[in-house]
């Protein structure tokens, strides 16, 4: 889909003209985070769910690239008004809006990513990162020559430090004595700050890191480049990014917000779509780490041994890994 910055009036005017006719039973709708839809990350996975939905169904859908706060809720109720059946929300920044608008329109679909939005129209897709971030971090520790592994986060807020408390967890329990953690910052500008990524990631570089995992949307870019450019490892996120640094890419903690997405359009189509909690672990494939081509040499027969065992446990509740936001704390 051709990327077209506008206004919420100007999107709906230019995409409705795109919808074909025999889409009229379902009008999907995409609205993104901020740090856009090619930010080789989050967002960029529920864009793929959405593409998938489209060329296996050929049902065409509208998407909005949010670029500051106060544009959410006008852009959902508009996307709500103009008859958009179901709506996507990529990201737990959208709940307040939804919290609004899902009352408004109660025959209208929902499903966010990220956010639990209680309500009888509404899909609340959330996952178990601290699963897959443990088996990342077991993988961390076993490839460090130093023992000393580093974190980097977008923003500070619980659901991040999921990330990091899991990848504390398995870099731990597989030899690490140290596990750097930096946040990249407290707002939502934190997300999109590839410069600033870089900048932490030489930091822990210089304290004697050698593996930086990010979980930081498209700042987490900036991260990963450092890395390669010193030499280290980087560890992606969401998406799948060993290719952004072939060779340089340990794994990458692969979230599947593009199952979300396209399941969402797909069970709408179908008349299959039920609000409520989706919670997705290891165990419901909503998470997982990546191999490929680019990082096949970097993983060798002990480690993907080890870490299969560790999902393995994980799994059959042999290993608990520790949920920050339970008590937000982190044990390890």
């Amino acid at each position: 889909m051709k990327r077209i910055v506008l206004g919420v009036l100007g999107l709906l005017a230019a995409t409705a003209m795109v919808l074909p006719a025999f889409a009229a039973d379902i009008q999907p709708a995409l609205l993104f985070d901020l740090g856009g839809k090619f930010d080789k990350s989050f967002n960029e996975a529920s864009y793929n769910g959405a593409e998938k939905f489209k060329a296996e169904t050929g049902i065409a859908y509208v998407e909005f690239e949010v670029s500051n706060a106060t544009q959410r809720e006008q852009a959902l109720r508009r996307f709500a008004e103009d008859g958009r059946n179901p709506i996507a929300m990529a990201g737990f920044s959208w709940a307040d809006a939804l919290e609004k608008i899902a009352v408004e329109f109660p025959e209208t679909k929902f499903a966010i990513i990220d956010m639990v939005v209680d309500k009888p129209n509404v899909r609340s897709v959330v996952y178990k990162e601290q699963e897959g971030s443990y088996l990342v971090g077991v993988m961390a520790a076993m490839a460090s020559k130093t023992k000393k592994v580093g974190f980097i986060g977008g923003m500070d807020i619980p659901l991040i430090r999921r990330f990091g408390c899991g990848y504390v967890g398995g870099a731990k329990a597989a030899g690490a004595t140290e596990v750097i953690q930096n946040m990249t910052g407290d707002t939502p500008a934190a997300w999109n700050d590839p410069a600033k990524g870089g900048e932490i990631a030489k930091t822990q570089i210089d304290q004697g890191a050698d593996v930086i995992y990010a979980a930081a949307g498209g700042t987490g870019v900036g991260v990963l480049q450092a890395a390669a450019d010193a030499g280290k490892l980087g560890i992606g996120v969401d998406s799948n990014q060993n290719g952004l640094q072939p060779g340089k890419v340990l794994t990458s903690m692969v979230k599947r917000v593009d199952v979300a997405v396209y399941n969402t359009f797909m069970d709408a189509k179908n008349d299959k779509f039920t609000a409520g909690i989706n919670d997705l672990g290891l165990k419901e494939g909503g998470v997982d780490y990546a191999m490929d081509e680019n990082n096949k040499a970097l993983v060798d027969d002990a480690m993907k041994a080890a870490v299969e065992k560790a999902k393995a446990d994980i799994i059959a509740g042999t290993i608990k890994v520790h949920d920050y936001m339970s008590d937000n704390s982190c044990p390890y």
